[in-house]
């Protein structure tokens, strides 16, 4: 693997034209993403019958490894995980990581030994057979309609850490649509002061090359899962959430700008 994984503007990586260009998108819309929708339906369903025979969502969990583990090794990419020895993976955590990719969710289920739940936009708990599984295993929806509705949604995030599960945050609240890091929202790390729970701040590098937003066109490339130092809140208060917010995105920063070269214009916007 390179010592840094480039993020290049989707211009400079994907031109439109060529031979190889034009038989890597028949290989994406004709082979790789009809297996990933097969994948997914077939792994969806049986995850839905084992919900009934699992309280506790660890065989949903497995199920959703075993997808991610299908789709990764389906395309040819394989994750490095770099400061995993950081975490404790008998505590609960707020896992806190930026979103490149609809391959977010899959690398992170395949780089991560431990059993977790996602915080996700409710609309997403619509959507057939994803929808189904977000319900039946026990991830968690966020209402965004209204601030009644989202304090709600994250009150009952922050209960349900009590069982000692780590709980999954994008605190960008969706895709980046130029691979860098955007504005992060306060809700995880509400969560985390309310728990009482140390923020995990996580880097994803590469899966915007292969896969960004608006586009099925997979390329297959390297990714890495950069792991930081644990933030701990013992004794913080939610008038301190946007003071962790900020900690928390500069430690992302730095981890994901540690490994991406980026135009000059981004680095100002992170001084910023």
């Amino acid at each position: 693997m390179a010592e840094s994984i480039q993020t290049q503007e989707l211009s400079d990586k994907r031109p439109a034209g060529g031979l190889r260009f034009w038989l890597s998108r028949l290989r994406s819309y004709f082979v790789w993403d009809p297996l990933i929708w097969i994948y997914t339906i077939i792994l969806g369903a049986f995850s839905l019958i084992a919900s009934l025979f699992d309280g506790d969502g660890n065989l949903q969990h497995g199920f959703a490894r075993l997808w991610s583990r299908m789709i990764l090794g389906t395309i040819g990419v394989r994750v490095k995980v770099v400061g995993l020895e950081k975490i404790d993976m008998n505590k609960a955590h707020v896992f806190v990581v930026n979103h490149l990719s609809a391959l977010d969710v899959p690398s992170l289920y395949t780089s991560l030994p431990c059993h977790f739940r996602i915080l996700a936009k409710k609309e997403l708990f619509s959507y057939p057979f994803m929808g189904w599984h977000l319900r039946r295993s026990g991830q968690i929806p966020i209402e965004v309609g209204s601030v009644r509705a989202t304090l709600r949604s994250l009150n009952m995030a922050a209960e349900s850490m009590k069982n000692n599960l780590p709980l999954m945050v994008f605190p960008e609240g969706g895709r980046s649509q130029d691979g860098h890091l955007q504005e992060f929202m306060s809700g995880a790390f509400y969560i985390a002061i309310k728990a009482q729970a140390d923020i995990v701040p996580m880097a994803l590098v590469g899966t915007f090359q292969i896969l960004p937003m608006n586009t099925w066109h997979i390329q297959p490339g390297p990714v890495e899962l950069l792991v930081g130092d644990p933030i701990p809140t013992t004794g913080m208060n939610v008038r301190q959430v946007e003071e962790l917010t900020q900690r928390a995105r500069k430690a992302i920063a730095d981890l994901f700008y540690s490994r991406a070269n980026l135009p000059a214009r981004h680095a100002r916007n992170l001084e910023e």
